[in-house]
């Protein structure tokens, strides 16, 4: 249910970040795309790209460093110099960003679609992780950001599952050109022994041995609850056999066994 929720959150939220319209405040870099149009002076349309100097070409004009700037900063820069030097006598400038390469982040692990996205604008994890297609059917209720600042390297763990709960979004953090976001498979559980339906499943939050019958399918006719018993790793990493009840809480990676009886 709560999977079902997130999904549909993220839906939404795609639906929001795929809006056409990039945001004038996005600095130019290099890589980025862009459709200039000059008002009234066809032949001074262009399409070019920012170089990796962070400059363009422009017809009369030269080499013209447009890096950093946002789009309408372009626009009177250009504007100012085809004024300035009697080309024009007045410039009416657009400059539209056809591809957005230089401001982007990363999307890994387990997403629809991982790749680089753009971040023009303000972004938020899960305005980035929509555009990505949303969490797998696989994937985690958290998500993982690692960020670089001043040289330093930090990672912050973002709940996605308590921030639909809860409807509090101030854990749901903006992002800048170059973070990464990592989705984590959601952790498994694993049953076996009698009953009908032995496997790995997905481990939801706060599950009991009594859930995880449940979800295999509950026992076989030859199965019982006596000696219920779970393999897992110790601090240690070592394996160790548990006895369990109903109502013990399994950990990832549990392995719960089901006896056949004898009675």
């Amino acid at each position: 249910m709560m999977k079902r929720v997130i999904a549909n959150l993220l839906a939404l939220l795609l639906a929001i970040s795929m809006l056409p319209a990039l945001a004038a405040d996005t600095p130019l870099g290099p890589g980025d795309g862009l459709k200039i149009s000059v008002f009234g002076s066809p032949d001074l349309n262009l399409e070019t790209k920012v170089s990796e100097e962070g400059n363009i070409t422009f017809p009369l004009l030269g080499v013209v460093k447009v890096a950093g700037m946002s789009s309408s900063e372009a626009e009177k820069k250009i504007s100012g110099m085809l004024v300035n030097g009697g080309f024009l006598k007045q410039a009416e400038v657009n400059v539209i960003v056809t591809d957005l390469q230089s401001q982007q982040v990363s999307v890994l692990g387990a997403v629809v679609r991982p790749g680089r996205y753009p971040v023009s604008g303000k972004r938020s994890v899960t305005d980035v992780l929509a555009m990505a297609g949303g969490v797998g059917p696989d994937g985690g209720d958290t998500a993982t950001v690692v960020r670089v600042r001043n040289g330093k390297t930090s990672k912050q763990v973002v709940n996605l599952a308590e921030m639909v709960r809860s409807s509090d979004m101030t854990g749901n953090p903006d992002l800048i050109s170059g973070d990464m976001i990592y989705v984590e498979r959601a952790p498994k559980f694993y049953i076996y022994g009698e009953v009908q339906h032995p496997g790995s499943y997905r481990l939801e939050h706060d599950m009991t041995v009594t859930q995880a019958l449940s979800v295999g399918g509950g026992l076989t006719p030859r199965g019982t609850e006596r000696g219920l018993r779970v393999r897992r790793r110790d601090a240690n990493g070592k394996e160790v056999m548990i006895d369990v009840s109903r109502d013990t809480p399994l950990q990832p990676d549990d392995v719960v066994y089901v006896k056949e009886s004898f009675f």
